[in-house]
């Protein structure tokens, strides 16, 4: 063959001569029949695609299958019973018994407002119920010695009985004899003897009345002094009220929080000083309506919490809130005014926990849950 470059053609650029080569041979192309190695290349992206394709299929069926069994929401929180404390006596603070953020036992003292006002109220209390007291036993006397008074009374009309009797006998025999065997002087003395013993009856018989009369006012007089002592006792026991007051415990245990007195700070009553947040903790999970058809007390959840991301809790649905957000909210919707649009409403669902690690970790109300209901 000869190598020699052709002439260029006549009208041709000299630049657009090209010298004619054969390519170079290599013992694979002359073994492999050409476009053997692209094919099988090809197909083997192919099979590689489509196990890809099969696996993510067989991935997304598994975990739709799995995933269908379960009602989640991120619209939750931690939710715990904030007890707010008030003071229900007015005065000046004097201790404060706890830290900022401390958590305190039921009964433990927590306050101390200055107790010598009521006190001194409580004092005067026990005086006038000492004073009382001492009207009552008076009364008391003077309902005995009244009842003297009418037994005496009534011995003295059984004594001017009898002596009525006499001078009646007397008088009778005096009347009944001969006129010439008695003097005159005689018979009038029988006769004003008779009508005296009459006389001295009927006085005898008045202070009976009399002292039964005084009597009467006298057991109205224990009456008045029973009042006045229960009265005087209701005192001393609203004085001692009082005066507890002035010693503040907490109610339940929780941890003290949002507090709002210190030491030297005259309070009035009513007046908020801080919360105690309770120590039983729960979720509260806004689910959607259309989210409950399947959802029932006593399914078991998994709840992960943003502040605690390498736990997963174990809990369980507890109940539902008898009405939706919107019907228990401050101005609820009218929807029989103006145009209606339809809006998917969420319920709250009270979730308790199953773990015994929520009494350690810390689970503060408002941190964010997102819990998953297992409705199958």
């Amino acid at each position: 063959m000869n190598d020699q470059p052709l002439e260029p053609a006549r009208g041709v650029p000299a630049y657009e001569a090209v010298t004619l080569r054969d390519p170079p041979s290599s013992p694979q192309d002359k073994s492999s029949p050409p476009g053997t190695g692209s094919a099988w290349k090809h197909r083997l992206g192919w099979a590689a695609g489509l196990l890809v394709a099969l696996a993510v299929l067989a991935g997304g069926t598994l975990y739709w299958l799995d995933t269908r069994n379960y009602e989640s929401t991120d619209d939750a929180e931690i939710d715990a019973y904030t007890t707010q404390m008030a003071s229900q006596v007015a005065g000046r603070v004097t201790e404060l018994l706890f830290r900022d953020n401390q958590h305190v036992a039921a009964g433990q003292v927590l306050m101390r407002i200055d107790p010598r006002d009521y006190q001194a109220r409580l004092d005067q209390a026990k005086a006038q119920q000492a004073n009382a007291r001492a009207g009552l036993e008076q009364a008391n006397a003077m309902v005995v010695v009244q009842q003297a008074n009418i037994d005496q009374a009534l011995s003295q009309v059984r004594v001017a009985q009898a002596d009525l009797l006499q001078a009646q006998q007397d008088y009778a025999r005096y009347h009944g004899i001969d006129p010439h065997a008695v003097t005159r002087q005689q018979i009038d003395s029988t006769t004003a003897t008779f009508h005296g013993a009459q006389a001295k009856l009927d006085a005898s018989q008045q202070s009976v009345g009399a002292a039964r009369a005084q009597l009467v006012s006298a057991q109205a007089q224990v009456v008045g002094a029973r009042a006045s002592v229960q009265q005087a006792d209701a005192n001393v026991a609203s004085a001692e009220l009082q005066l507890s007051y002035c010693t503040i415990t907490a109610p339940v245990a929780g941890i003290v929080g949002h507090r709002n007195v210190d030491t030297g700070n005259y309070v009035n009553s009513g007046q908020a000083l801080f919360a105690l947040v309770q120590d039983d903790r729960w979720v509260t999970a806004n689910f959607k309506e259309t989210q409950l058809a399947r959802m029932r007390p006593g399914q078991p959840v998994e709840l992960r919490i943003d502040a605690v991301p390498s736990i997963t809790f174990r809990g369980r649905v507890d109940s539902f809130q008898p009405g939706t957000g919107a019907a228990f909210s401050v101005l609820p919707a009218e929807n029989a005014t103006g145009n209606y649009v339809k809006i998917v409403q969420r319920v709250p669902v009270k979730i308790v926990f199953d773990d015994d690690r929520v009494k350690t970790d810390q689970l503060s109300p408002g941190m964010s849950v997102v819990p998953s209901v297992r409705v199958h």
